[in-house]
């Protein structure tokens, strides 16, 4: 067994941990009232004993996690579909790198299907801004959250992406345990999925050997989740057009307002994509590149798989003919999906501020829906870049 003693302060609770720290949670007045909103059919201390049963993570995350997320998608998504499920080897271990629409939900369905599969459930990395409260700290570290630290100085920066790099890597390498990791830091906002280049200089930075020799043995698997409805999409052009003007700041419980929205907004289809593993020759065509060139050669390859994997939804293709004015994809959807779409934009931008710029919003909005269309024209005119052997779907 390794020793993960010196991760203490961003590793998930162990099983004795969270076993103790749900049993704090079932005490919480707040777990009644949960417990009526995901388990209605159920007597108000449902949650209360369950948690209290609960033996270990696996308990946890099959008992409640697994049962919430189930609940989720049949109440609040129309179909839920996902593909690429061949591509994970259920004996090895590996680095799921996935765009981020949704605070919770993104890493949670995707938990969901590898349990549906038999295959071992991830680590995922959250941000440690989530962690708002001791209640909210003991329900995501039970839930194998990695904590990532923000919002510190340069040099702490440092510290701590080389403590996540070594963790990563450890869990990885040694068969402990995948992790789940979003792309970039933090939710994509405006439509655009874009791996961040310092994440990948991150990953690198626990590397013990060569270029090449690092990144494989992460055995990078690119994820992509599609949401017809994107959660939070108002609150995300919000952001958008505040930022603007100025430093955008959150206000307090910000985070967990989107948390809770993300889980009960109507959300249409939703699509998993899995990727295919990121490929030693690609790699090793990555490694021939000069300095920061390397990245950049692993960042197009996970951003290919990430773009060709995303789903388009009828939602994609009206948006972005009322951003543009044309009719490019009007054999997409009907007439009265338009107005569908329109009625459901135009009351969305009703539940923010007056003041804010109704126009600008509203094309901040429509981008957001329309960006993956654009993301999957540009894919097409990529297909002879070096390594990447997909079709367009």
């Amino acid at each position: 067994m390794i020793d993960l003693s010196e991760f203490e302060s961003i590793s998930p609770y162990t099983d004795e941990e969270a076993v103790k720290a749900l049993n704090i949670v079932a005490e919480n007045p707040i777990l009644t009232e949960v417990s009526q909103y995901f388990f209605p059919g159920e007597a108000p201390e449902y949650l209360q004993n369950i948690l209290k049963q609960v033996k270990s993570i696996d308990d946890f995350q099959i008992m409640v996690m697994s049962r919430v997320i189930e609940w989720v998608l049949e109440h609040t998504a129309h179909l839920f579909s996902y593909d690429g499920i061949a591509n994970i080897d259920k004996d090895t271990k590996f680095l799921a790198l996935s765009n981020h629409r949704d605070i919770i939900l993104d890493p949670a369905i995707t938990q969901l299907v590898l349990y549906r599969n038999g295959i071992p459930m991830t680590e995922i990395a959250v941000g440690d801004n989530l962690i708002t409260n001791k209640f909210i700290e003991y329900l995501i570290r039970s839930n194998r959250m990695i904590k990532v630290v923000r919002g510190i100085s340069a040099r702490e920066l440092y510290l701590s992406s080389q403590m996540l790099s070594k963790y990563i890597r450890l869990n990885i390498t040694e068969q402990k345990s995948s992790i789940w990791l979003a792309q970039r830091q933090g939710r994509t906002k405006d439509g655009e999925d874009i791996t961040e280049q310092g994440l990948l200089k991150m990953l690198d930075m626990s590397g013990t050997s060569d270029f090449r020799h690092n990144f494989e043995e992460l055995n990078i698997i690119p994820l992509s989740i599609s949401y017809e409805y994107e959660p939070c999409d108002i609150l995300k052009a919000r952001e958008l057009l505040i930022s603007r003007t100025r430093k955008y700041v959150k206000a307090p419980g910000e985070d967990l307002n989107s948390i809770l929205t993300g889980i009960k907004q109507q959300k249409g289809n939703i699509h998993l994509n899995i990727g295919l593993p990121l490929s030693s020759e690609e790699i090793e065509a990555a490694s021939k590149c000069d300095k920061n060139d390397r990245y950049q050669w692993i960042r197009h390859a996970v951003d290919l798989r990430v773009i060709d994997g995303y789903k388009l939804w009828k939602t994609n293709y009206i948006a972005y003919d009322l951003l543009t004015r044309s009719f490019k994809y009007c054999e997409k959807y009907s007439p009265e999906e338009v107005e569908s779409f329109v009625c459901y934009m135009e009351h969305q931008l009703d539940t923010v501020e007056k003041s804010l710029n109704r126009e600008e919003l509203r094309n901040i909005f429509l981008a957001i829906y329309s960006n993956p269309v654009l993301s999957k024209e540009l894919l097409a005119t990529k297909t002879d870049l070096p390594g990447w052997k997909y079709q367009i779907q």
